[in-house]
């Protein structure tokens, strides 16, 4: 087997509306395709896809890594909208802030250095 990325990552939740105006509204995402009261897909710039999906079989839960030019402008932006979004962390490689969406998913907003 040779895995070379991530084609599609995928969220369940519980109000598929709910989730989709987040993504929509609060990060900028433009669904690609949007099947209302069930879910979407966001394909991103790099190619990559993101999925919310109601379901009742699996509870919320899951994480992200969003890239981002600047965790610092990311950071401020969500938080002129209200939206709680934990002070950025430096690493080795990396800056990034984690932060929630409706479904109670962490958004980890990540910037390589």
């Amino acid at each position: 087997m040779n895995i070379t990325g991530i084609d599609i990552h995928t969220y369940p939740v519980d109000d598929a509306d709910r989730a989709v105006a987040f993504y929509r509204d609060v990060l900028g995402l433009t669904p690609t395709v949007h099947w209302p009261g069930m879910g979407a897909e966001f394909e991103l710039a790099d190619g990559s896809t993101f999925g919310l999906w109601k379901t009742d079989e699996m509870p919320p839960g899951g994480g992200v890594m969003f890239a981002v030019p600047s965790v610092a402008e990311a950071v401020a932006e969500l938080r002129a909208k209200g939206i709680p979004v934990e002070d950025p962390m430096e690493h080795e490689p990396c800056f990034m802030a984690i932060a929630e969406d409706t479904e109670g998913n962490q958004i980890i907003l990540h910037q390589r250095k």
